[in-house]
């Protein structure tokens, strides 16, 4: 029997049956997780319902009942919300010692903890929305309780929507929201523009639309199969006095790497910012 089929045999608890929670459900089904052996409490009975329906998976109204039978319990919550939920569960955490992993962003370990109400073993998770189609990327942090086994664990859960990425330390979590948790809204801003433009200039709102989507599919793709930096990739593309140059060079003219510096610098920033916030609770 390998790793990974030792590994689902674990019983995983999510607080909250959002999109995201979903996803990851979605995604263990499909590579073999036992239903029986997954479980989510959810305020909403209609979603609980459509939890059930789709996934056949234990659905609870209590997340105290819920998290009681788990391994491992997934807080898939909003930040906002992650306070009352751990302390809905500090009990049932105490008695089981489950190992934690919060997905909910801009949360830090200690407060989640405090929370809690115990020196847990934690995983703080950074998934981003296209994990939503299972193309998604998460950055993961595991605090100095969390075992080799138990880092497996959440990194299986992860991988359930997409690609995984192990940080040393968890202040780097904010660089990961910055490049990550925040990135698919700058390339969606960027493929907004392209659309917009290309239409301006006579093409059919919805083929420009087609375009800019496949073109930034496609880019993306080339980049992760050839595995190559991605200023060679450019350089590769931009034939001296094309058409091309001429656009990077407008672009660079119009200060776009330094608005998009700024962008994700500010990103990051905020994310600290509202872990003060949050955490101040």
């Amino acid at each position: 029997m390998n790793e990974n089929t030792k590994l689902r045999g674990a019983k995983i608890s999510f607080i909250g049956g959002g999109n995201m929670a979903a996803a990851l459900l979605g995604g263990l089904v499909r590579g073999g997780w036992p239903a029986e052996a997954l479980a989510v409490a959810e305020p909403r009975a209609e979603q609980r319902r459509e939890l059930t329906r789709r996934f056949g998976v234990a659905c609870f109204e209590d997340n105290a009942e819920c998290a009681a039978r788990a391994d491992a319990v997934v807080f898939a919550v909003k930040p906002q919300a992650l306070r009352e939920a751990a302390h809905s569960v500090a009990d049932a955490l105490r008695r089981g010692k489950p190992l934690l992993i919060s997905i909910a962003a801009g949360i830090r370990c200690d407060d989640l903890l405090r929370w809690a109400g115990d020196d847990f073993a934690l995983v703080r998770a950074m998934p981003n929305t296209p994990a939503l189609v299972g193309a998604g990327i998460t950055g993961l942090f595991a605090n100095a309780q969390a075992s080799a086994a138990q880092r497996e664990l959440a990194q299986e859960v992860l991988r359930a929507a997409g690609g995984t990425l192990w940080v040393a330390r968890e202040e780097l979590m904010d660089a990961v929201t910055a490049v990550s948790g925040s990135g698919p809204a700058y390339f969606f801003k960027m493929m907004e523009v392209m659309a917009e433009s290309a239409a301006a200039h006579g093409l059919a709102r919805e083929d420009a639309g087609e375009l800019a989507v496949q073109t930034a599919l496609g880019a993306a793709m080339l980049a992760r199969e050839q595995s190559g930096d991605p200023a060679e990739l450019r350089r590769q593309v931009t034939s001296p006095g094309g058409t091309t140059e001429a656009a990077l060079l407008a672009m660079e003219n119009g200060g776009f790497e330094r608005a998009l510096r700024g962008g994700m610098d500010a990103a990051r920033a905020r994310a600290a910012e509202i872990a003060d916030e949050l955490g101040a609770a």
